[in-house]
């Protein structure tokens, strides 16, 4: 029988001690490590390389889905929570499952026989479920709240940036610059997929390659022959598309 090797990751004591006795009844499952937070989670699965986690969501420092923006899909999350709520979400992650809290013996073997089997499907078996879970995610992704922080790799540091804090946003290749508090940071994202996690109503793009926070413009100014730039507050000076102009018009006057 192959062991999974798999990681409990909860702040609650006691939830991880109910979810250790129910995997005693699971030989196959080799429980290498604990973490009560989102920050010892990551560094856990980068040192630990494990093949299964258990991971809850409302958590302190980071929430299980940051924990999975930032530690990747270098493992199989399989959400355990007492909320229904985020349910539609976990497909963005490509969770093997989603148990509720209090779930039954019964309920966590059926997820665990559902973790074997895409364990131990190559990978061009699973790549049919991979689209499926897209085609879920693009679905639901409208649906989202707007993001309330960036993270930041940086190393073995995470950056969390408040997005109010943010006042603008440029495309750099594969990276995003973001700009925020007199700081800069990259950030291994597209500009298209970060502007739809964004508010609308605060963040503008006005340039193929720039996002800004509206509250952060000081004035818009002409530039070049029939162009217009926008003056941020800390004076960065950005540049501003005709498309762009209008829909700047449009929302500050």
């Amino acid at each position: 029988m192959t062991s999974m090797r798999a990681i409990i990751v909860d702040d609650e004591h006691l939830a991880r001690a109910v979810l250790r006795e129910h995997l005693k009844h699971h030989p196959d499952v080799e429980i290498v490590g604990e973490c009560a937070n989102g920050f010892e989670a990551v560094k856990a699965i980068a040192e630990l390389r494990p093949d299964l986690v258990f991971l809850d969501i409302q958590m302190p420092k980071l929430d299980g889905f940051e924990v999975v923006e930032l530690a990747g899909a270098a493992t199989h999350y399989l959400f355990v929570t007492a909320f229904d709520a985020f349910a539609l979400r976990a497909f963005e992650v490509h969770a093997l499952d989603y148990l509720l809290k209090p779930f039954s013996s019964e309920r966590l073997a059926q997820a665990l026989a559902h973790a074997r089997a895409r364990l131990a499907a190559p990978a061009s078996a699973q790549a049919p479920v991979a689209q499926a879970v897209q085609d879920a995610a693009s679905a639901v992704r409208g649906r989202q709240l707007p993001l309330e922080r960036i993270l930041i790799r940086d190393g073995v540091r995470v950056q969390v940036v408040p997005v109010a804090s943010v006042d603008l946003i440029e495309a750099e290749d594969d990276y995003v610059a973001i700009q925020a508090g007199g700081k800069r940071w990259l950030k291994s994202q597209r500009l298209a997929e970060l502007e739809a996690q964004l508010d609308p109503q605060a963040f503008l793009r006005v340039h193929r390659s720039f996002i800004v926070n509206l509250a952060a413009i000081a004035r818009i100014e002409p530039h070049g022959r029939d162009g217009h730039c926008a003056v941020l507050r800390d004076g960065t000076r950005v540049p501003i598309s005709r498309s762009g102009y209008q829909k700047v018009r449009e929302r500050i006057g």
